[in-house]
């Protein structure tokens, strides 16, 4: 199930008046771990909910009353390292541009937190893998889609001139260009230095937008008959 930026707003924003209610030792136990979780997954590490709390030195108990899963725990990070990606907003109407707005805003920002989101991958693929062999048990799954509410937010100029289909399959097709994915890609696979990386995802969504709106434009003209050329 994905969860959208929505959902995690409201999480940010549940979790923002908890801290503001309890205040004092409570709140600063809770962002104590958030931080320290944070530095472990900056380094590499993908941690437990018990690895955070020996690391912050706050008891397991303690601990599993913030975060009851280690997939809860990640998932603040997570949210934390989005930042401001969560509430991107957008005041053009041109999609190609929306698109090009929201890759400039968050593609670096996803690169400054690629070991975080790399680390939450790798929980993702963990989680699979067991949930394959029968082993995952009831650990709650890890839960990503940040990336499906961003993109079509992004295209919704486009939602009145392509048909649903049309519309969800640009959408999926611009997720394969956003995203620490990306940087997995061109980075890790091709070797690509940040500004090459930046350059090649946004030349491919530009691309992507371009065609669905030259098919869109096709259809509409093709609905209205061919003008006449004479």
């Amino acid at each position: 199930m994905d969860v959208s930026r929505q959902q995690a707003a409201a999480s940010n924003d549940n979790a923002e008046q908890t801290a503001v209610a309890e205040r004092g030792p409570r709140a600063r136990t809770r962002r104590l771990m958030l931080e320290t979780a944070t530095k472990l997954m900056q380094s590499g590490v993908t941690p437990s909910v018990s690895e955070v709390a020996e690391a912050a030195q706050v008891s397991r108990a303690t601990a599993y009353r913030y975060f009851p899963s280690q997939a809860a725990l990640v998932q603040a990070v997570v949210d934390e390292g989005l930042g401001p990606i969560l509430t991107w907003k957008s005041g053009s109407s041109d999609p190609e541009r929306r698109v090009a707005d929201l890759f400039t805003t968050a593609m670096p920002r996803i690169e400054a937190f690629e070991a975080t989101f790399k680390a939450a991958l790798k929980l993702s693929l963990d989680q699979w893998a067991q949930r394959q062999a029968g082993t995952l048990g009831s650990e709650p799954a890890f839960k990503r889609g940040h990336r499906v509410e961003l993109l079509k937010d992004a295209i919704a100029p486009l939602k009145g001139r392509l048909p649903p289909r049309q519309f969800r399959r640009l959408a999926q097709a611009l997720s394969m260009m956003f995203g620490v994915e990306v940087l997995i890609v061109l980075k890790d696979i091709w070797g690509l230095e940040s500004r090459q990386m930046m350059s090649v995802a946004q030349w491919a969504a530009g691309a992507l937008v371009r065609a669905a709106m030259a098919e869109a434009t096709a259809k509409e003209q093709g609905r209205s008959g061919a003008p006449d050329t004479k």
